[in-house]
């Protein structure tokens, strides 16, 4: 599972996203049975976060081992929209690629919903000052997300 991130205006990954599906390329070369499930909509510029990571990936990587969510906006829809491919395809567990200060907010996603979920180690970019204010970011987002996500599964148990 390859987490988005901006895409610049040239359609060109940022240098987060570029990290993010470096990791991935090295993850799919080392577990050659796995596929990739890249997630992110279209941002502000370019074309989707996703599409733009499967063209890179697709460089090193067998198309039919690429898979697109172009729909999700945030991280608990990736999260969401993972699980449901995981379990689609059996899998036993979803494998997490993104920046560290983003894994703890991921892991208690999928563990909410039921997925068992292990991060592969992307170090962490940037300055001090850029990891200070993404490290903030994820403590406003993870109470947040707690909420919507209770919310999601709630509402999924009364529709069915």
């Amino acid at each position: 599972m390859v987490f988005g991130a901006a895409v610049r205006p040239d359609g060109s990954p940022s240098p987060t996203l570029a990290r993010r599906i470096a990791f991935a390329a090295a993850a799919a070369a080392r577990y050659v049975d796995a596929d990739l499930f890249c997630s992110g909509a279209k941002g502000t510029h370019g074309p989707s976060e996703a599409s733009v990571m499967a063209d890179v990936l697709a460089e090193t990587v067998d198309r039919s081992r690429i898979h697109l969510d172009e729909a999700s906006v945030d991280t608990l829809q990736s999260v969401v929209a993972a699980t449901a491919f995981a379990r689609a395809g059996q899998y036993a567990q979803c494998m997490i690629c993104t920046d560290g200060y983003h894994q703890p907010r991921i892991r208690m996603l999928f563990a909410m919903l039921g997925m068992p979920a292990s991060a592969i180690h992307v170090p962490h970019g940037g300055s001090r000052r850029y990891q200070l204010k993404m490290r903030t970011r994820e403590a406003a987002a993870i109470p947040y997300d707690l909420v919507a996500g209770i919310s999601a599964i709630w509402r999924r148990k009364r529709a069915g």
